[in-house]
């Protein structure tokens, strides 16, 4: 078989013709025409489909691996089973199956065949192995595995010199060659090993007589010098940079800071001589000298390190050089002055930069024409001033300048002086001066409000914004969109405790301002607009969330509602609909908790309020999943206590309106949903059974589902049993006590089937006394009565029940002792007529 058979027509149609063809293609990925073809698996590779392409690669590798690569003669024929390795190889890297990507390439040098471009192409592989490691190093190991790939294409390389026959491939595998070089010397000074930089680059220099005059050569062999403390040696590279003009002047200052960090006080000799060469190499101006001296020097310390005559001889030079060229010029004394003071206040030394602009000020004339000059002089000596924090001096300028030319500058360097002073009411005060200056813009609140967070001052943060927010009007050119500013001003507001108040109120007026302007003027449009409504609605919920856990229930309504706004205005995935939902039950779950804590009363107009609120919840609840009853099967998967706390407030709210009704269909659906558990049962039947809105129909029935729902559990929960029991008795002693007696007993016997049978101390010892007693106690009236045979059905049960509760042995004895005695009087033969009036004194 030839490799030529591996090509057919189709693939001569292009590769558009393939993507045309890619979806049929990923149907049936099983087509065994053209899933053998190395190009097409190229194709897959481009469209980062990997696992067809290596599909692909694999089969024809199974194809080409049955012939005799002796046999293989046409050049274009090897070329393909290299390509083929390669492509393979890059395939499994790009799946990060490195080792399988190696062990390719290593295979691929048996494919060779002596060609020099074979040699390239390989080592072109390693090189770019190598290169994707280095980038992404994280540990010494990737490293090494970066230094070995580029060790394997060097050798390469070096392999194809040797076997090239023309001038062309001479050059071009010298310079890959050469290239390769770099990137291992820079790997080994990455790896602190300064021995093998120095070799590499030794080797780079003198393998041609003109030697490799790249610019990072020099660099990595002065870092290199400086890695083995050989200061001198360093010297020397960093000297020879300043000779060769090829290198930029960003990578020779980098070279020069790296110098003097690790050179310290033994590289300050040097500064003079490399800053004049510098400076010979620099063309524009004396304040791009002095910039570049700057960045050479690096920061106040190096300055007093070299010392105030380094300082006076570097000046001197500048200001010979900048003369020379500005001679004709009666102003240039100014203008250098002035330059010296711009770039000491860049480097932060404001005390050298104020005495600068105070000798430029020497040179203004005092002209009304110069009344601006002057006063931008004051302003820029006001800035140098408060740089050292001098504030008192910083406020004379400011005067005097505002004195000379009164404007929004002015006004704001004021502003900074308050912030400084930590005067907040001045601060604020400020703002209101800077809105009646005639050059003001609404910029300025905008800056104002930044420089107050950065100095902490977030009440003039707030009082800056709010002032900024009176500007905005349709079609008005603004610093910051209104939503912005009011997200800020959320922002600045919620960084502190208490603010909560103030920051619903700016939360309000983004609700407003959207209804008023509508949601995609306000908001903006597209993923803008969804990513500011989305951070509306979280921080709404979160400040609900957050005044709910401190107690404030009336601020956590507020807020609560107002995320289901905002999330209804998102409203584009189930997920946004259920916190719609649940913002709205937990908004009117906080009004009654409201209520609760501040002991009133709902208005009625907050009840029918608090109504449609939960109504309008309940249609989303039944639209979870559509055609579905609202049965709570649907919350399951996210929140299963939402239907409970929606159950409990329609419950609240629809007792407050007297509908009983509706009160038992809500929890009817409740226990029958998915949702439902006995803790939440117990919690509706004791709310049921209690306060001043009693529903005697839906406590009875929460309890009794309750407690057959604990008592089927595999570890019945008998405090609850216990808790349950007894409310029971309590609600049917009330409601049917009076009228079914019998209800109220089957309470008694189903307590006592429950004890039957438990451990001592199982069920609740309290509890079961509590049963006992009250049971015995229930004889009391029948026996008044004369009911002889009621009064006996309950000292029976009461009986029954002491015997199972430990530590009732003595009223246990007592109670046999009472109803022996009970016996012998009230149920002797023939006695009838004595029964009654017996009975009637007998307790």
């Amino acid at each position: 078989m030839r490799i030529a058979e591996l090509s057919t027509p189709e693939l001569r149609q292009g590769h558009a013709d393939s993507q045309s063809h890619s979806h049929s293609q990923r149907s049936f990925p099983g087509d065994q025409v053209r899933l053998l073809l190395p190009q097409d698996g190229l194709i897959w590779h481009d469209l980062r489909s990997f696992d067809l392409a290596s599909l692909c690669f694999e089969r024809a590798t199974d194809i080409v691996s049955k012939i005799d690569l002796d046999k293989v003669s046409d050049a274009g024929e090897r070329k393909l089973l290299l390509d083929l390795n390669i492509a393979r190889s890059k395939t499994a890297w790009d799946v990060r199956d490195r080792n399988l990507a190696i062990a390719l390439l290593n295979r691929a040098k048996g494919l060779l065949f002596g060609s020099p471009e074979h040699h390239k192409a390989l080592a072109n592989q390693y090189l770019a192995f190598g290169k994707t490691a280095l980038a992404k190093c994280e540990e010494s190991q990737d490293l090494n595995d970066a230094l070995k790939l580029m060790n394997e294409a060097l050798d390469l390389y070096e392999k194809g010199l040797r076997e090239a026959r023309t001038r062309q491939e001479t050059g071009d595998l010298k310079d890959l060659r050469s290239k390769t070089l770099r990137f291992i010397s820079a790997l080994h000074l990455q790896k602190n090993e300064f021995e093998s930089v120095i070799k590499c680059v030794r080797v780079l220099r003198e393998e041609c007589e003109s030697g490799d005059h790249h610019p990072s050569l020099s660099v990595l062999a002065m870092k290199a010098w400086l890695g083995l403390g050989k200061y001198g040696e360093a010297e020397k590279e960093l000297r020879g940079m300043v000779v060769n003009k090829g290198i930029p002047e960003g990578v020779w200052v980098s070279a020069v800071e790296a110098y003097f960090q690790a050179a310290g006080t033994a590289g300050a000799e040097t500064a003079k001589g490399v800053f004049l060469g510098l400076l010979g190499r620099c063309h524009v101006s004396a304040s791009s000298a002095v910039r570049v001296a700057h960045r050479v020097i690096g920061d106040s310390a190096r300055g007093q390190e070299l010392g105030p005559r380094w300082w006076r001889s570097s000046y001197q030079t500048i200001e010979l050089w900048h003369s020379s060229m500005a001679k004709e010029l009666p102003s240039r004394e100014r203008q250098c002055m002035r330059c010296f003071g711009i770039e000491h206040f860049r480097s932060k030394d404001y005390e050298t930069s104020a005495e600068m602009f105070e000798k430029a000020m020497l040179y203004i004339p005092f002209d009304i024409e110069s009344r601006i000059l002057r006063a931008k002089g004051f302003r820029v000596l006001c800035l140098c001033h408060l740089g050292l924090s001098k504030l008192d001096q910083a406020h004379e300028y400011i005067n005097e300048a505002e004195k000379l030319d009164p404007n929004i500058a002015s006004a704001f360097l004021k502003f900074k002086i308050c912030l400084q002073k930590k005067d907040q009411n001045g601060a604020i005060d400020q703002i209101q001066a800077m809105a009646t200056c005639l050059d003001f813009t609404p910029d300025f609140l905008s800056l104002s409000a930044h420089e107050a967070v950065a100095c902490r001052a977030l009440a003039v943060a707030v009082a800056s914004l709010s002032n900024l927010l009176n500007f905005y009007a349709p079609g008005k050119s603004m610093p910051a969109t209104e939503v912005v500013v009011l997200r800020t001003l959320v922002t600045i507001l919620t960084q502190e405790p208490g603010n909560e108040l103030e920051a619903l109120k700016f939360v309000k007026r983004v609700h407003n301002r959207a209804s008023e302007l509508g949601s995609d003027c306000f908001f903006g449009t597209g993923e803008v607009g969804r990513r500011e409504r989305n951070w509306f609605a979280v921080t709404s919920w979160n400040l609900g969330t957050k005044t709910g856990k401190e107690k404030n229930y009336e601020l956590c309504g507020e807020f609560l509602r107002l995320a289901s706004e905002f999330y209804g205005l998102l409203a584009d995935g189930q997920a946004e609909e259920n916190m719609v939902c649940k913002s709205l039950i937990m908004s009117v779950s906080a009004i009654i908790a409201s209520e609760n804590q501040r002991k009133t009363t709902l208005s009625e107009i907050e009840v029918k309020q608090a109504l449609e609120i939960l109504d309008k919840a309940g249609k989303i609840l039944k639209s979870v999943l559509p055609g579905t009853q609202l049965n709570g099967d649907q919350l399951t998967t996210t929140e299963p206590d939402l239907y409970f706390i929606y159950t409990i407030c329609a419950y609240d709210i629809h007792g407050r309106l007297n509908d009983s009704g509706s009160q038992i269909k809500l929890v009817q659906k409740f226990t029958s949903s998915k949702a439902c558990n006995p803790k939440h049962l117990l919690q509706i039947g004791i709310s049921a059974s209690q306060g001043l809105r009693i529903n005697h129909e839906v406590a009875t029935f929460a309890l009794n589902k309750c407690l057959s729902d604990f008592l089927s559990s595999s570890s019945p929960d008998y405090q609850n049993v216990a808790l349950i029991v007894r409310k029971l008795i309590g609600v049917t002693s009330i409601h049917k006590g009076d009228t079914d007696d019998e209800a109220v007993y089957g309470m008694y016997k189903q307590a006592y089937r429950v004890m039957v049978g438990l451990k001592d101390s199982e069920y609740p010892t309290e509890e079961g006394k509590w049963l006992a007693m009250t049971a015995w106690n229930r004889a009391s009236l029948p026996v008044r009565l004369g009911q002889i045979d009621v009064a006996r059905k309950w000292m029976d049960v009461g009986l029954q029940l002491a015997k199972h509760v430990p530590g009732m042995e003595t009223y246990r004895a007592c109670m046999e002792d009472f109803i022996n005695g009970f016996e012998k009087r009230f149920c002797a033969p023939n006695d009838g007529e004595r029964k009654t009036d017996s009975a009637r004194s007998i307790i």
